[in-house]
């Protein structure tokens, strides 16, 4: 069984990894957004206004599952001890 240090432990590296990603996913699209774009109209049928919309609710979701399945946990065990 783990024990709350290793539990926070581990919930901290995760956060800093999601975020990471996180990062690297919106400099991804704000940098090459066009030709991210022409590749993923190509490989699904979706507009290049679809596309947007589905960037950023890919954004949108991923930064609110990190902060709710990651970063909220972290401080809550992080408070506790």
């Amino acid at each position: 069984m783990l024990s709350l240090e290793s539990l926070t432990q581990f919930l901290g590296w995760c956060t800093v990894i999601n975020f990471g990603l996180l990062l690297i996913s919106t400099l991804s699209l704000v940098a090459a957004r066009p030709q991210i774009t022409k590749i993923h109209a190509k490989m699904f049928p979706m507009d290049e206004n679809a596309l947007a919309s589905a960037y950023f609710q890919y954004l949108a979701q991923l930064k609110v599952f990190t902060i709710v399945f990651n970063l909220a946990p972290y401080v809550a065990l992080k408070m506790m001890s």
